[in-house]
């Protein structure tokens, strides 16, 4: 008996040996791959948990918080713009925009009925409505600029229809330009999401654009928002109110005169400025062609003649040209108009004297070294003997050649650099170029290049730059910035924001600007300028005023591509300076006399006819019957 109890226990010991040796034959590497899966499943499972509780848990709070909340752009008022006087140039008035949720429409059916109701209200294409909302699966834009009436007929729509979900609203403002075309570069246009394009629109978006609210509601299983939930609201910061130096009545005259002269002498494009001097004040800034800020997207007249035979890189470009305000982004050769800028730095480096006899014209002039001699435009025939009083008069380019010279280059740089023709002027327009003018280098600027740059050729300025500088010699020799912002206005609480004039240097003496100022009168009185008062259609009422002025006339290196550009450069009164006015007419066509005194002068005469009485600028009523007999061989 114990014999088999034996047996059995020492079986059973076998069998619990086998077994251990059974677990022994696992490999120890299988043992250790299986801990480390096991340890990787763990240290993913908490890499995923703290990736959602601490990376993306704001991002899923959001999203749930979104399911559960109706969140409502409240738009900001885009601020307008007035001229100096108050007027209004570019408003703001509120409109709605309409949206469509296709997500939210459970009811495929419902989708063809709301197609044909909204399609009928808002006078669009219901097929074409009809075919997004089967297509798109997000909030998609189906109307914007809806009036009010038109929201009210789509809230009763939906009412009798019981439909709620899916179509939403949101509050927007649509802009608009009273004056359509009136100092259109000036002004520029906004787009469709209302950011501004062009002109001060862009210049000033930050100021104008303001920054948009929001209201956020709790919303129930059908997207509507739950009555008397709590509501989280943002108000919106409306854009501020802008007020221009442009005077309208003022911008207006200028834009009259400047279309009936391009048109009348055939000239490519006109533009034109008037500046008060002492502030820097623009009064008015024109181009023409211009364009309406309503449709600015619509080619004007000259741009229509080629339209059809350009590609769409060309339209744009031919647009963008369109809406560019050309008297701040383009550049040009000043022409005679520069002798005034020779004729200060002469003066103010007591080089010459106003009424010395210093100067023999003989017709042209030779430079050493040069073939070919630069002629008076008076050549085959002379000035002779003349004072820079009689040269500025006659615009002879032979007497400023030799003065040119006489200054040198490092004399005359120092002073273009002064003036700000070196650089941007800072009026806050967009496009004005970054180096300024396009100058010739100091140190390596030749006797010729200097000898013309004395009479405002073979270089590049900007006609802001002209007139800037200009508005110097007319200001006792201060430069100051020009400006055409006078002060925003915080539509909120009412705060107004003022520009003080910024007085940049004193580039001349006084003495100096007296002195110029005098011999540009006698230009106007005696010399190359006497149709800005003299001119038949104005001398009646032009008799007695105060003007000073220049005439240029810039000659082109290939007269058969390259076009004429005819200026002139007024001021009134000659003391005490109250407006500094600049005319330039591109490319006079053929056959049309392209001189200066000829076409610009008589221009900006009938600019002034209107301007000064309206500025209060008395006449003095003097006898002017000895100037009336004009030779166009004096009216360079």
């Amino acid at each position: 008996m114990n014999k088999k109890k034996n047996i059995k226990s020492k079986r059973k010991t076998e069998k619990t040996k086998s077994n251990i040796n059974v677990v022994n034959k696992i490999p120890k590497s299988k043992i250790i791959l299986i801990l480390v899966l096991v340890i990787i499943f763990m240290i993913a499972l908490i890499a995923r948990v703290g990736y959602l509780q601490f990376i993306d848990g704001e991002h899923l709070q959001t999203l749930a918080t979104s399911q559960q909340t109706l969140t409502e752009t409240i738009s900001a008022k885009r601020g307008n713009i007035y001229d100096s006087n108050g007027n209004e140039l570019a408003i703001s008035y509120d409109t709605d925009k309409v949206y469509i949720d296709p997500s939210l429409i459970k009811d495929s059916s419902n989708k063809n009925i709301i197609a044909q109701g909204l399609a009928s209200i808002l006078e669009i294409d219901s097929n074409e409505l009809l075919s997004k909302l089967d297509s798109s699966n997000s909030k998609f834009l189906i109307a914007s600029e809806v009036e009010q009436n038109k929201v009210d007929e789509i809230n009763n729509w939906k009412s009798k229809l019981k439909f709620s979900a899916g179509i939403s609203f949101e509050e927007s403002t649509s802009r608009s330009y009273p004056r359509k075309t009136l100092a259109s570069t000036v002004i520029g246009f906004v787009g469709t999401d209302n950011q501004g394009l062009a002109g001060i629109e862009s210049s000033w978006d930050s100021f104008l654009s303001g920054t948009a609210g929001k209201s956020v509601s709790l919303k129930d299983a059908s997207q509507s928002e739950i009555a008397n939930s709590n509501q989280t609201y943002i108000a919106a910061e409306n854009g501020y109110d802008i007020t221009l130096t442009i005077d309208a009545n003022i911008q207006s005259i200028v834009e009259k005169y400047l279309a009936e002269a391009v048109d009348e002498y055939k000239c490519e494009s006109g533009i034109t400025i008037a500046m008060d001097p002492s502030s820097g004040k623009i009064l008015a800034m024109a181009d023409y062609p211009n364009y309406d800020c309503n449709s600015p997207n619509s080619p004007n007249a000259q741009i229509q003649k080629t339209w059809d035979s350009l590609s769409s890189a060309d339209k744009n470009n031919a647009l963008y040209r369109m809406w560019s305000p050309k008297a701040v982004t383009d550049t040009y050769e000043p022409g005679s108009v520069f002798k005034i800028i020779t004729s200060s730095i002469a003066l103010e480096e007591n080089i010459v004297d106003t009424d010395t006899i210093t100067f023999n014209c003989t017709g042209s002039y030779s430079i050493e070294g040069e073939p070919r001699p630069i002629q008076c435009h008076k050549y085959p025939y002379s000035h002779g003997a003349q004072s820079l009083r009689n040269a500025l008069e006659n615009s002879c380019n032979p007497a400023f050649v030799d003065l040119g010279l006489r200054i040198g280059a490092e004399r005359s740089y120092k002073y273009y650099e002064a003036l700000g023709f070196f650089g941007k002027t800072g009026i806050s327009l967009s496009g004005e170029p970054k180096n300024g003018g396009i100058f010739y280098d100091v140190n390596k600027i030749k006797p010729h290049e200097l000898g013309t740059a004395s009479f405002g050729q073979r270089f590049n300025i900007t006609p802001i730059q002209m007139i800037t500088a200009a508005a110097a010699i007319a200001n006792d020799g201060v430069l100051v910035q020009p400006q055409i912002v006078d002060h925003i206005t915080n539509t909120d609480t009412g705060e107004i924001t003022t520009f003080n004039t910024q007085e940049i240097r004193q580039v001349f003496s006084k003495e100096t600007a007296d002195k110029v100022a005098s011999m540009m009168e006698s230009v106007v009185e005696v010399g190359t300028g006497k149709k800005v008062k003299y001119d038949d259609s104005i001398k009646d009422s032009m008799s007695g005023y105060s003007i000073g002025g220049k005439t240029g006339t810039s000659e082109p290196i290939n007269p058969s591509t390259d076009g004429y550009v005819a200026s002139f450069l007024a001021m009134s009164p000659v003391e005490n300076t109250k407006i500094v006015l600049l005319v330039i007419l591109d490319t006079p066509g053929e056959g049309v006399n392209h001189n200066g005194g000829q076409i610009a002068a008589p221009t900006a005469g009938k600019m002034f006819s209107e301007i000064l009485p309206y500025l209060g600028i008395k006449s003095g009523n003097k006898d002017s019957e000895n100037n009336t007999n004009i030779s166009e061989k004096d009216l360079y």
